[in-house]
C-alpha cells in the first residue's frame, strides 16, 4: 500500500469510526428534545391525599386581557393551573380537551387558568383562537409565576397541570400532556371531598 493510499484509507476509516461513535452515543429519539424546541413532561401523575397536602399555593399575575388574578380569590373553588406555550406540540394536543373540561366543569365550581411561559400576547391569542380557548391565561415571561410553583412543577416540564383543592392546596399534578380522562377523574375525586 502506498503512503498516499494508506492516508486515504486511515482518513476514511477514522471518519467512519467517528460517525459510528457519535451514533452509538446519541439518543435515537431526538424529535421531542431537539426538533420541537421543548422538553416535555414525563407523563407522571400524582394525587395527594387531603391529609398529606402542603400549605395553600398563592399564584398571582395579570391575564393577557389585563385582569388581575390571584389563586386566593379562587378559594372555595377547585382550580386547575395549566402551564403551556403556543409552539409546544403536546400543549396543542391537550388544548381542545382542556377547553372541553373547562366547559363541562364550569357549573361545578371548577376554574381553569393558563400560565404561558414563553409567548407575548399575539402568539398566545392566536393559539387561544385556533383552539377555542375561553378560560384566561397569564404570561410568565419573567418566570415569577413558575417561581411560585417551585416544588410543584418542574421548570422545564411543559405542559404541566396542577389541581388545587378548595383550600388552594395542590391535590393532583400531571407532568406532561393531560390525559382528559385522568384529569376528569382527578377533578371528580377532589370535588367529592
Amino acid at each position: 500500500m502506498t503512503r498516499s493510499t494508506r492516508r486515504r484509507f486511515l482518513a476514511g476509516s477514522g471518519g467512519l469510526l467517528g460517525a459510528a461513535l457519535l451514533a452509538a452515543c446519541g439518543d435515537t429519539d431526538t424529535s421531542s428534545r431537539y426538533d420541537s424546541g421543548y422538553v416535555s413532561g414525563d407523563g407522571v401523575t400524582t394525587e395527594i391525599p387531603a391529609a398529606d397536602r402542603a400549605e395553600p399555593l398563592t399564584v398571582t399575575g395579570t391575564t393577557y386581557e389585563g385582569d388581575a388574578f390571584s389563586s386566593e380569590d379562587a378559594r372555595g373553588h377547585v382550580l386547575v393551573i395549566n402551564v403551556w406555550y403556543a409552539s409546544c406540540p403536546p400543549c396543542r394536543k391537550e388544548a381542545p380537551e382542556l377547553e372541553k373540561i373547562h366547559q363541562d366543569y364550569a357549573d361545578q365550581d371548577v376554574q381553569l387558568i393558563g400560565v404561558n411561559v414563553r409567548d407575548e400576547e399575539g402568539p398566545a391569542a392566536a393559539f387561544e383562537k385556533k383552539y377555542g380557548i375561553t378560560y384566561p391565561s397569564m404570561p410568565d415571561l419573567d418566570a415569577q409565576i413558575m417561581y411560585s410553583l417551585r416544588g410543584q412543577v418542574a421548570p422545564n416540564a411543559v405542559p404541566s397541570t396542577l389541581v388545587l383543592d378548595t383550600e388552594g392546596r395542590v391535590a393532583a399534578r400531571i407532568s406532561g400532556a393531560a390525559d382528559p380522562s385522568v384529569l376528569r377523574a382527578m377533578l371528580d375525586r377532589v370535588l367529592d371531598e
